[in-house]
């Protein structure tokens, strides 16, 4: 049975309600809701002549602490509640790295793989003049998110600045330099899920060079937290795709595991001297560093007792369930949460929204120093309320994020 993650999300406020003792109540019962919900059903013409109908939606958790941030998926398993979920931490994400943004998500359920590029452009366009009324780059910022990309972004803004009558191009994050995208967006969450893997790891005395490294993912995040890790000296021993994975306990070639990838859709074994594992069993190999980055809901209480490293670090949203936490902290696993260790995206996202709306242009170097400076302070930040409660990282994380918000309703009171 499917964990429903909308409810983990609300589970996970009640964890830390305790600890923000001067937060009002009705401020806890808002944010286990969400501001906005909006569902729309819509034609589009498909490459065959047949029409089909698509759902779409958009939510927006909260916008206390500024306009709502969060992608746009285009998968079969989008649902209202997953969005939810997302959106949610979304919310807690910026808090974590205090960037001024709420939390928001979106997606269309639909099966991206077996479509064309015309189909998908002609999606994104439909979808997007739906949703025009609810976004823009004062309250809803949509980016990338799984099976959507740069040039989804650009059709979006595309789409929306035609219904505008002029170029809008900070109502989207996550595209490319020639629309006014940011140098270092597409490497940002992988390269945040590194910056807080190397902080991490150097708190509990372990060293990524020559440290054994299981990635759960290879799309854009596992792809580029791979390469970060691999240059830095890292064996990669194990990588996985939704279609399998791979594994050699002396260290993949990652660079050529992901040109296997990209020329036949899939990770060969036979192609990159590998053996070929399922997804189940990758999770439980023995290593350092265990980096899920595909979807929520991968580590519960059915296989956390069998997680055998050092280091999880979560670079998908919601990967582990809050029974697994509990039995991964009494292992003395240390876990990296989502809200913080894959921030870089929301993090250069932000960059990119201010380099929009100011109409300048960072260098990939300002980038990535001011990206570093970020995360750096939100890890040293989790950290220490982690060691003054004596909880894991995930709390502790979910404390400072969640206060933030709560802070920010608290002292925003409620109108009329």
């Amino acid at each position: 049975m499917r964990i429903n993650p909308y409810e983990i999300a609300k589970q996970q406020v009640d964890i830390v309600r305790p600890y923000l003792k001067n937060i009002p109540d009705y401020i806890f019962d808002i944010l286990k809701t969400t501001k906005l919900e909006y569902i729309v059903n819509f034609p589009v013409r498909m490459d065959d002549g047949s029409t089909k109908v698509f759902r779409g939606y958009r939510v927006r958790h909260n916008d206390s602490r500024g306009p709502a941030k969060g992608g746009i998926r285009f998968d079969v398993s989008v649902s209202l509640d997953e969005v939810k979920a997302l959106a949610t931490w979304m919310t807690w994400k910026a808090a974590v790295v205090n960037i001024p943004f709420g939390g928001a998500k979106g997606g269309v359920t639909c099966d991206p793989n077996n479509m064309s590029i015309d189909e998908l452009e002609r999606i994104t366009r439909r979808y997007t003049n739906e949703i025009s009324p609810v976004i823009g780059p004062e309250k809803d910022i949509p980016a990338p998110d799984m099976h959507t990309n740069p040039q989804t972004m650009c059709w979006l803004m595309d789409t929306y600045s035609m219904l505008k009558g002029y170029s809008v191009p900070g109502v989207v994050t996550g595209k490319p330099i020639e629309m006014g995208g940011s140098l270092g967006r597409m490497e940002a969450t992988g390269r945040g899920v590194f910056l807080i893997g190397t902080q991490a790891a150097a708190h509990i005395g372990l060293q990524i060079g020559g440290s054994n490294v299981v990635i759960q993912g290879c799309g854009n995040v596992g792809s580029v937290t791979a390469k970060e890790f691999a240059a830095a000296g890292a064996k990669i021993i194990a990588i996985s795709s939704s279609k399998g994975g791979l594994y050699n306990p002396n260290g993949l070639n990652v660079d050529k595991v992901l040109e296997c990838r990209n020329q036949y859709g899939c990770l060969l074994g036979d192609k990159v001297d590998a053996d070929e594992i399922n997804n189940d069993e990758l999770l439980e190999i023995e290593c350092d560093i265990l980096i899920p980055a595909a979807l929520e809901n991968q580590i519960t209480n059915k296989n956390a007792d069998k997680i055998d490293c050092k280091l999880l670090l979560e670079g998908a949203n919601g990967p582990t369930t809050p029974e697994a936490d509990s039995v991964l902290f009494d292992k003395g696993i240390m876990v990296a949460p989502d809200i913080l260790a894959n921030a870089g995206g929301v993090t250069v996202s932000y960059f990119e929204w201010v380099q929009n709306l100011q109409e300048l242009l960072w260098s990939e170097r300002e980038v990535t120093a001011r990206l570093e400076k970020i995360m750096s302070q939100s890890f040293e930040q989790v950290l220490e309320i982690r060691n003054k409660n004596n909880i894991n990282m995930r709390t502790a994380a979910y404390i400072l994020g969640v206060g933030r918000v709560a802070k920010a309703m608290d002292l925003r009171g409620v109108w009329p």
